[in-house]
């Protein structure tokens, strides 16, 4: 059957023959089945060539019609093929989810539905509403705990740091400012740089942000948090916020949760836990004692597009305390006058608790991502990707040309090549890089100690044993090139 072309109407955006679309739609549905099928077969990562960047990058805004199955042909040939391989079992570079059919799917139903989840009374802002309280029961946090979804854990801390500033200097801080006030935070040298800049959104500075050292277990050091806590208030500076990790960026370390909090509530603190990925971790049975301490935080942040493999994007803040939340954040201009009855109804809306007012569907996609396959299958994913960076670390460890680098606490190893006579950071680095442009896998780099490390982050829901070692193999094939060029 010949696809039917696409025509707009003349007095919309809507076909002139809907069967063009239908068409069209299956055929999207069915290629995209089959790449995510197909996965394994192909390469992990590839680079884009220049003459399709080029493509992509010229030509003037559009202004008469393209047809739809043209426009879909450059999408496959300039586009599909040169993504960032996130999906891919053997994509270990960063801590980045593989998504998953479900939420695909899902993805196409809330486009079609269009809502926009700023508020109002209608059905997805009840379904967010469902995914938030199931979060604050995976994280143990009290059934009326506040949240929202967001782009990720970087807008989520960002919330987290203001609510916390709210509750320093109370509401006029919303009109007045800071007044000068030298609000002062702390967090570990580890923590992902978005907390840094949450700080300086905020007004507050970088600046203000401590960093504290860590321990030889790559957790924030107690008693270096406690002196510079004593030192900010001998200078006259007002501490407010402290932000634990669970599960950062360099290493998967996770700070002493449990000590952290009890900490902040000797001190008077707002206790943030930046739980991007660790979060989930809630969900396995084998790794939730090292986070079980994310139920004793005032809010902790995380992502459901990393472990939970939602599609990008779906983070999620939520708050013990709803009333400081929405006093955060709630305004009510004219245009958005709620009322008792009718659509502007159901209070409260999703923009009382965050800066959005135009809001997509994300809680769509993981609704159906967690009804469909249920929290112990995500545990079990958590579980599985531990023990696969266990093995890696095993292999690392008995390897006499490699050295670990870090603890493996949950998903993450760092390790490198050695060498003699050689700069072992431009080495590792050229490795990790040959490594990618293989498309056999993709690991990262990162400094440990001041020294360039290879960093493998297991989060992929397609990841084997095979592929680790594939992705083992290919670190040792680099480095056997790069000391005997040919």
């Amino acid at each position: 059957m010949t696809a039917a072309r696409f025509e707009a109407a003349p007095d919309s955006l809507d076909p002139t023959d809907w069967e063009s679309v239908r068409q069209m739609g299956h055929r999207m549905v069915d290629n995209m089945v089959d790449m995510l099928a197909g996965l394994r077969e192909a390469p992990t990562w590839q680079p884009l060539p220049p003459e399709a960047r080029q493509a992509l990058r010229s030509g003037e805004l559009p202004a008469g019609p393209t047809d739809l199955a043209e426009v879909y042909r450059e999408f496959q040939t300039l586009i599909q093929p040169y993504g960032s391989g996130n999906a891919h079992p053997r994509f270990m570079g960063w801590v980045q989810g593989g998504g998953n059919p479900v939420g695909m799917l899902a993805e196409l139903l809330a486009a079609a539905t269009n809502p926009n989840l700023g508020g109002r009374d209608h059905a997805p802002i009840e379904v967010e509403r469902k995914v938030i309280r199931w979060a604050a029961q995976m994280l143990g946090f009290p059934a009326d705990a506040s949240g929202v979804l967001v782009t990720g854990t970087s807008m989520a801390n960002l919330i987290a740091v203001l609510v916390a500033r709210t509750r320093a200097l109370g509401t006029s801080v919303r009109q007045e400012g800071l007044q000068g006030k030298p609000l002062v935070a702390y967090t570990s040298v580890e923590a992902h740089n978005c907390v840094a800049r949450a700080m300086d959104m905020a007004g507050l500075g970088s600046q203000a942000l401590r960093l504290i050292a860590l321990d030889a277990q790559h957790r924030m050091d107690m008693d270096a948090l406690q002196t510079a806590i004593a030192q900010d208030r001998a200078a006259g500076l007002q501490p407010f916020l402290l932000v634990g990790s669970a599960g950062t960026v360099d290493t998967g370390a996770v700070d002493d949760l449990p000590a952290l909090a009890a900490l902040a509530r000797a001190e008077g603190l707002w206790f943030h836990a930046d739980a991007a990925y660790g979060a989930l971790a809630m969900l396995s049975p084998a790794q939730r004692p090292l986070v079980q301490g994310l139920s004793e935080a005032d809010s902790v942040a995380f992502d459901f597009h990393k472990w939970a493999q939602v599609p990008y994007d779906a983070g999620c803040i939520v708050v013990r305390d709803a009333a400081l939340h929405a006093a955060t954040f709630a305004s009510q201009p004219a245009y958005l006058q709620r009322s008792a009855r009718g659509l502007a109804g159901n209070l409260p809306w999703p923009t009382d608790f965050g800066p959005d007012l135009s809001r997509g569907f994300r809680a769509l996609k993981v609704w159906m991502t967690l009804k469909t396959y249920g929290a112990d299958k995500l545990g079990e994913v958590v579980a599985r990707n531990c023990a696969l960076a266990r093995q890696l670390a095993a292999h690392v460890d008995a390897h006499t040309e490699l050295k670990r680098l870090a603890p493996v606490t949950l998903n993450v190893v760092c390790f490198r090549v050695r060498g003699e006579g050689c700069d072992l950071d431009a080495l590792n680095a050229d490795i990790a890089a040959d490594v990618q442009e293989s498309g056999v896998a993709v690991l990262s780099t990162t400094r440990i100690h001041g020294v360039l490390a290879l960093r493998a982050a297991l989060v992929n829901h397609r990841t084997r044993e095979e592929d680790v070692q594939m992705l083992l193999d290919a670190v040792l094939a680099a480095a056997a090139r790069r000391r005997s060029p040919a």
